[in-house]
């Protein structure tokens, strides 16, 4: 299961009348690894500036890889992180997570990072069972 879902969340959804602040809150909950990784970039690139921050450090066992697999795999969390913080997330590999801010000023960094050749360039044998 990708969420820990509360009964009255689902509810709220079998109903139809779901809150993206109570979403958000699920998936803060469900994936803590995701969310301390995603929180901390943001901080980073809110302190530091630049065009991007991401994280190069694999996650320390399969359970934390998981929640970040599902967290920028699933389009819902993803967007919804991705309006509550106020940044375009961007991933590679199992691991590699990039926090961009809005701002089109970085559209072509978030392009190369996103690109086919950049992600031919961050291969490695390690990463080949990720």
């Amino acid at each position: 299961m990708s969420l820990d879902v509360s009964p009255a969340l689902l509810e709220k959804a079998e109903r139809g009348e779901v809150d993206e602040a109570e979403f958000v809150d699920c998936v803060r909950t469900s994936l803590p690894y995701a969310w301390e990784m995603i929180s901390s970039l943001v901080a980073q690139l809110k302190v530091d500036g630049g065009n991007f921050a991401d994280n190069q450090t694999p996650p320390p066992d399969e359970q934390a890889r998981g929640q970040l697999l599902r967290a920028l795999a699933s389009d819902a969390i993803r967007g919804a992180l991705q309006r509550h913080f106020g940044v375009r997330l961007a991933f590679q590999n199992c691991h590699r997570v990039a926090v961009f801010p809005l701002d089109t000023s970085v559209d072509d960094t978030l392009a190369r990072f996103t690109s086919v050749r950049s992600q031919l360039l961050n291969q490695s044998p390690e990463f080949r069972d990720c």
